[in-house]
């Protein structure tokens, strides 16, 4: 019979460690969390100092009762849930479910799921860690007040089931700023000029970038590039400087959850979801042929770019056996950024280095292959010396005016040789070595060039991924679920790989920046993190944390509430003739924003799109321009009479024309700005009376 008992968190653990520790162990899954806050009550009684309320999650009875009589059978049970905060509360909801003697219980970590690590957590058992379950308890509880007290306003507001969510609602905020600053962008014009020359006994044409004088000259216009190209005009092209230099590239460090969802997006276009997905199937294990089941990448929810001592061992042996002893990296990776949680952890990185992607191609799924040689790759460079460049610049004097050119090439490849990525791979000048200071060049032609300058670029998943980690809202267990969540709630769109506020998450945001400042504030979320991390770190105590919080959260809701109570929220009725029955027809809100309806429901249950004119004629055919929506809740204005008139722009046009090339004008911010881009005329909006 079996005298210990293992309680892992996945059922995909449980036959891989079972196989490491033998027939003594029974090894359970307790399928995720077993207890948490009651779904239809606030959970929490704020008369008791704040004391929560966990009930047995619904359908997790049985198997509390099978883990209660393995548990009352074993002579010691470990509780072998993920090693970061969340997991050490699913233990302690364990340790309260499961009614065993303290000192039965012995709480175990590992950072890979292979039999060296799983057999060392057995030697290396401990006591719970209260100060991590505390800081999971605190976000936790914050996460409550914020979903269970907001999320009914916003119901009573906009009329469907939405939400609000600590993490969620300022990750929605980043995105609705990120929205304003495209649309009040007013592009600015500047010029850029190429030049072509030739040098005697040389095939090809050098092409050089027009610098300025000695200090860079911007270009902004047509009349200042005249001038240039005028006083350019039968002057002679010398080369006056030739620099040869090098330069080094450092490896990248190994991934961390935040890095391993930007490179994965950007790369393999994969969302945050399915990369968390694909990362845990690789931690928890992968049956390999001849091997068993085994997990063969390590934890992958960390902050930490730290490398254990034998990994580390482990993969300079492999660059040495496979690439040579000049690849090796003579620098330390241990970088480090803040004591936080994860930080505990090491790096995302291979259980066994010497399993390359090509021995697990036949074990792999397509997209487990490529996720773990991404992974792989990332590990085996972090490990390898820099690549070398051997640089050239080159000045070409015209005058007073400078003309320059640099190029570089790879002198030694090092990690590249494993690893690259999109900016590596880019092909840059290549200059001839016969070029030399005096040398005389004839002019073959010069090419200026109108450019106007861009907008800040959408938010992608892999960006904001990086906005989020880098102003310190939520922890790498967080992104994925914040993301999802607001894009299944419809509050942001997908279209590519971009995301778009949709109308109702401008509703919600609107909402949220007006009732509640401080929730969707992104200073003060990073200073919950903070304070989540000094009640882990055992300097501040979880309660406190909380009793500071709600009597202010309490305070916002309570006025909203008043506020709320003077807004009568009526149907909208229209000059829309229902044409089943024959009533007005009324604006109503779904899951898309807003529709027509028949008021007549449920009798009659007829539906219409719901499109808002803006008081401007069509440019094309002189109907009325309406806001419309494409089908992924993205806004646009485009004509009435589609499908026969084509007209749509992403701005609200304006029935002003451009003075001066007679094109349609478009709102940005307090000002009109042509639609054309080449012209680039703007002017102020009038004041509205």
């Amino acid at each position: 019979m079996a005298k210990y008992l293992v309680i892992v968190e996945s059922p995909a653990k449980v036959k891989t460690i079972k196989k490491f520790l033998g027939s003594n162990y029974d090894v359970q899954a307790s399928n995720g969390h077993v207890r948490d806050f009651p779904k239809s009550q606030f959970g929490i009684d704020v008369e008791n100092d704040f004391e929560p309320k966990y009930i047995t999650i619904r359908g997790k009875g049985e198997l509390l009762a099978g883990l209660r009589k393995a548990a009352k059978k074993a002579d010691k049970i470990y509780l072998a849930t993920d090693p970061d905060r969340e997991g050490e509360a699913i233990s302690w909801h364990l340790m309260q479910a499961l009614k065993e003697p303290a000192e039965k219980m012995h709480r175990i970590t590992f950072n890979e799921i292979t039999k060296t690590a799983v057999k060392d957590s057995i030697k290396q058992a401990r006591g719970l860690n209260m100060d991590l379950v505390d800081a999971q308890q605190a976000r936790r509880m914050l996460d409550r007040m914020v979903g269970y007290s907001i999320s009914p306003l916003l119901w009573a507001k906009v009329k469907r089931g939405l939400s609000a969510g600590r993490v969620q609602s300022v990750a929605l905020r980043i995105i609705c700023d990120r929205e304003e600053e495209i649309n009040s962008f007013i592009p600015e014009e500047y010029w850029s000029l190429e030049g072509e020359f030739k040098a005697e006994r040389e095939k090809k044409p050098i092409q050089a970038k027009f610098f300025g004088t000695d200090k860079k000259l911007p270009i902004h216009n047509k009349a200042e590039m005249d001038e240039i190209l005028k006083a350019l005009e039968n002057q002679e092209y010398e080369v006056t400087e030739v620099k040869k230099g090098e330069r080094i590239k450092n490896a990248p460090l190994p991934f961390t959850t935040s890095t391993l969802q930007q490179e994965a997006a950007k790369t393999l276009n994969f969302s945050t979801q399915k990369t968390m997905r694909l990362a845990q199937q690789l931690y928890e294990g992968i049956d390999i042929k001849g091997n068993g089941t085994v997990g063969v990448i390590t934890y992958l929810r960390t902050d930490s770019t730290r490398i254990s001592e034998e990994a580390d061992q482990a993969a300079r042996e492999y660059i040495a056996d496979n690439y040579g002893d000049a690849y090796i990296s003579t620098m330390e990776k241990a970088a480090r950024k803040s004591q936080k949680i994860q930080d505990a952890h090491e790096a995302i990185r291979p259980t066994d280095i010497r399993r390359s992607p090509a021995m697990l191609k036949d074990s792999l799924s397509r997209d487990q292959f490529r996720l773990y040689q991404l992974i792989w790759k990332r590990f085996t460079a972090s490990r390898m010396s820099p690549a070398r460049y051997e640089t050239t610049s080159v000045k070409i004097s015209a005058g007073e005016y400078i003309f320059t050119v640099a190029a570089s090439k790879v002198v030694f490849e090092g990690f590249m040789s494993v690893y690259t990525q999109e900016e590596d791979t880019k092909k840059g000048n290549v200059l001839s070595q016969s070029l030399e200071k005096g040398m005389k060049l004839s002019l073959l032609s010069l090419k200026p060039e109108q450019h106007f300058t861009q907008p800040p670029a959408h938010y992608t998943e892999a960006s904001l991924v990086k906005a989020l980690e880098e102003q310190g809202i939520g922890r790498p267990s967080t992104y994925a679920p914040t993301i999802t969540t607001i894009i299944s709630r419809r509050y942001v769109s997908k279209e590519q790989k971009n995301l778009y506020v949709t109308e109702l998450g401008e509703v919600v945001n609107h909402i949220m920046k007006q009732a509640f400042p401080s929730i969707v504030d992104v200073n003060f979320t990073a200073m919950m993190e903070g304070l989540l991390d000094c009640v882990e770190a055992g300097t501040v105590q979880w309660k406190t944390v909380v009793r500071n919080f709600y009597p202010d959260l309490k305070k916002d809701v309570d006025a909203a509430e008043e506020e709320l109570e003077k807004v009568d929220i009526q149907d909208e009725v229209t000059d829309v003739i229902c044409d089943v029955c024959g009533r007005n027809m009324v604006i109503k809100y779904g899951p898309h924003g807003r529709f027509l309806a028949c008021p007549g429901f449920p009798e009659c249950r007829n539906t219409k799109p719901y499109y808002e004119k803006i008081n401007v004629a069509c440019p094309k055919c002189g109907a009325d321009v309406v806001l419309k929506k494409t089908q992924k809740g993205r806004k646009y204005f485009g004509c009435e009479n589609n499908p026969d008139c084509d007209f749509m722009s992403w701005q609200k046009p304006s029935e002003k024309k451009c003075p001066v090339c007679g094109n349609y004008m478009v709102e940005k911010g307090s000002k009109l700005v042509c639609s054309q881009a080449t012209c680039g005329y703007v002017e102020q909006k009038a004041k509205q009376d």
